[in-house]
């Protein structure tokens, strides 16, 4: 089998990137390859699905922009019953005093790329949050418009439905190595022991990135982090609760009747997960999460927790940073990986930009530049600080 694209991983990005090809034109013909179809594990489905412009640097401002520009106009792409449930509650990012001028930096650059983000005082904060308590904080970043949350299987499923009428071949299987000669690859094999020759391959394999790197003889710094989320019930419906997020890291947000919180692993000993171990770590909700959402939220003292899941990350070790576009060597081999939890809202964006630059030799619509793999070959880290 032959083929002009060859796109490794399935999932939102994947499939984002493959719809767009279609959409700028691209007529050849495009595999998709994704061992697990049901996306039982994926990064995509298992995520906390949520979308936000509070970044610190304009680039990732940028592509979540441009994907909350396609949830305005869900029906006008993909039909007059696309939904997925957007509930634009806002983030609330709080800060200490010593997290006071990262906050405010951030908070520039958000207002510089037109994001409706304020910033308010304690004070002012505990005035339009009642219910929240400001010990130890200083202000805060709240998003009146343009944040929220939605459901990511939904999200998901637009995409891969619209794909069944663009001439996309889905192939179900695992990749297992990559030929490469020289400075282009020529094909790669499955674990079902077919070999698919490829005229370009664009890797967008989520937490299993940098192996697929690997195969290829290069070198990507990413590699899968466990992230546990986990669901408990509260006496107070809080309506008004945007997606919360303490100074120490630790998140919370509403989800319809029940409340989610995690974001408490910590960075020491935070190495790559085992890519089979999906249990939650019941300890980091009692001994770390529930002290945090006590004092940080009063009610939550009395709450019930009920279940619970793990995803895993497609973590960028260097800079917590997306990796966009080609090999500079390899050129015939594109990167869409280590989005270290930003990647289901940056993910349409990335499709369009990729598209864009195998069609038409550049970007047009969100310039990925400064995503590009030379960082990596350099180690120049280009740190996005807003890693939730």
């Amino acid at each position: 089998m032959r083929y002009d694209i060859v796109i490794i991983g399935g999932a939102i990005v994947g499939s984002s990137i493959a719809y767009y090809l279609r959409e700028e034109g691209f007529s050849g013909s495009i595999a998709l390859v994704e061992r697990d179809p049901q996306f039982a594990h994926a990064a995509t489905t298992l995520s906390c699905a949520s979308i936000r412009q509070q970044f610190s640097i304009p680039e990732n401002i940028r592509l979540s922009q441009f994907t909350l520009k396609l949830f305005r106009r869900l029906t006008e792409e993909f039909g007059a019953d696309a939904d997925i449930g957007f509930r634009e509650g806002g983030y609330l990012i709080l800060a200490g005093e010593n997290g006071l001028p990262i906050l405010r930096a951030n908070h520039k650059a958000q207002i510089a790329e037109g994001a409706d983000i304020v910033l308010e005082d304690a004070e002012a904060l505990v005035r339009r949050f009642p219910w929240l308590s400001a010990e130890g904080i200083t202000a805060g970043a709240y998003g009146r418009t343009g944040e929220g949350w939605f459901d990511a299987h939904a999200m998901l499923m637009l995409f891969r439905k619209a794909l069944r009428e663009k001439k996309i071949d889905f192939v179900t299987a695992d990749v297992t190595g990559i030929e490469r000669q020289g400075d282009r690859i020529t094909s790669i094999s499955l674990d079902n022991g077919e070999r698919l020759e490829a005229g370009v391959v664009v890797n967008a394999a989520g937490p299993n990135a940098g192996k697929v790197a690997d195969m290829a003889g290069l070198a990507l710094p990413v590699e899968p982090r466990k992230r546990n989320v986990f669901v408990f019930e509260a006496r107070e419906k809080y309506t008004d609760m945007p997606l919360l997020v303490d100074p120490s890291g630790i998140y919370v947000r509403p989800e319809g009747s029940v409340y989610i919180t995690g974001g408490a692993e910590p960075e020491e000993g935070d190495g790559p997960a085992d890519p089979g171990d999906f249990e939650p770590d019941w300890p980091l909700f009692e001994e770390v999460i529930w002290p945090v959402l006590a004092t940080r939220i009063p009610a939550f003292e009395a709450i019930k927790p009920t279940r619970a899941w793990v995803g895993h990350y497609d973590y960028n070790t260097l800079d917590q940073n997306a990796v966009i576009g080609p090999h500079p060597e390899v050129k015939n081999f594109l990167f869409a990986n280590g989005f270290s939890g930003h990647g289901l809202q940056q993910a349409p964006a990335v499709g369009k930009a990729l598209a864009e630059l195998i069609m038409h030799g550049g970007y047009r619509t969100v310039d990925c530049t400064a995503f590009g793999y030379s960082r990596v070959a350099e180690g120049r880290a280009f740190r996005e600080l807003n890693v939730i």
